[in-house]
């Protein structure tokens, strides 16, 4: 009994972590790239103040990379030992509980690359993230692709997630709630893939 209780809370903190912060960090990293479309001085500023924030390094362990660390780690656990019913129950939802632990590996290892591309590079290299640096990563066709299959991924990771997370914390019980729930991910999901995507055309 012990173990199923603490189960399900490290589940529902597993949730949680996907929305509060990590997904409320998604959504703004996004909007700072979407300073992008109004040109380059434009987002080099919107990246200039988000890297002279105070105590940036401990800001972003504590807020980002501890939760991702861990929301990560528990995903891959889910991932391969979760029952997907896909061969059994084709329904909508099944195929949306398979895609997002697909979704969630993908997601992993795009996140893996961006940072390894823009903050550690920062750090090895003392470069600077602006609008040159990701205009030249988007030089090549190759990154393009990545960053578009990675973009797509986290963002359909972060909407669909929404719809567990309303389920996990007890905030859609009923089958109505739940539908209704579907169509908000939806909306999520274009939404935040409109913002994302401007956002890289823009750099190329």
């Amino acid at each position: 009994m012990a173990n199923s209780e603490q189960s399900f809370a490290i589940r529902r903190l597993h949730s949680l972590l996907g929305v509060l912060p990590i997904g409320v960090f998604l959504i703004q990293h996004l909007f700072v790239n979407h300073f992008a479309v109004y040109g380059e001085a434009s987002f080099n500023r919107a990246s200039d103040f988000m890297g002279g924030l105070p105590l940036k390094l401990l800001l972003e362990t504590v807020i980002i990379y501890i939760p991702i660390l861990f929301h990560a780690i528990y995903g891959f656990y889910i991932a391969f030992t979760a029952k997907n019913n896909i061969g059994h129950y084709s329904t909508f939802r099944n195929w949306m509980f398979l895609l997002q632990r697909a979704s969630g590996i993908i997601t992993f290892f795009f996140i893996a690359v961006h940072v390894w591309q823009t903050r550690v590079q920062v750090t090895l290299h003392d470069a600077h993230v602006n609008y040159e640096m990701m205009h030249n990563i988007f030089n090549n066709p190759f990154w393009i692709a990545f960053y578009s299959i990675g973009l797509l991924s986290t963002i359909f990771h972060f909407a669909n997630g929404l719809w567990s997370f309303a389920v996990t914390w007890g905030i859609t019980q009923s089958e109505k709630s739940q539908r209704i729930m579907t169509y908000v991910s939806l909306a999520v999901f274009v939404l935040v893939a409109a913002l994302g995507f401007t956002a890289l055309i823009a750099f190329i």
